[in-house]
């Protein structure tokens, strides 16, 4: 356990992870890695992965597809769907270290300048409805 400090003599010795960093930006790092992936059907699927897109869905290359209760079926190319996975089972020797440091930048956003004019009304709320009185 780390104790934080305001002291300039704190140094970490392990670096910081971003625990916050989601878990498709996670998946995304595993392109070449070989994993297993159980889906929501109850087969398991043993390939590469090629690509992980922001919809968690997966391809794979040289896979072995294992159906519950029939045998492995080899296949050179897979695509499932994101929310038909269950698990990805991921190899023991995966560095889990590097590849949770969130090195993704933050676009910076840029201040809203007090603009006048900008879509319909004139500032008078949310609008009069049918045969209010108008206020002058």
């Amino acid at each position: 356990m780390h104790a934080l400090s305001n002291s300039p003599t704190y140094e970490p010795t392990t670096p910081v992870y971003n625990f916050n960093m989601k878990l498709v930006r996670f998946l995304m790092k595993l392109t070449n890695e070989t994993v297993s992936i159980e889906l929501k059907n109850g087969t398991i699927l043993h390939g590469t992965i090629t690509a992980v897109d922001m919809q968690m869905n997966t391809h794979l290359k040289a896979v072995k597809m294992t159906v519950k209760g029939r045998e492995p079926v080899p296949l050179e190319t897979l695509s499932i769907r994101g929310n038909n996975i269950r698990y990805y089972i991921l190899p023991d020797s995966l560095p889990l270290d590097t590849l949770l440091i969130d090195d993704s930048t933050k676009p910076k956003q840029k201040k809203k300048e007090a603009v006048r004019g900008r879509g319909r009304g004139r500032g008078r709320g949310r609008g009069r409805g049918r045969g209010a009185a108008r206020g002058f």
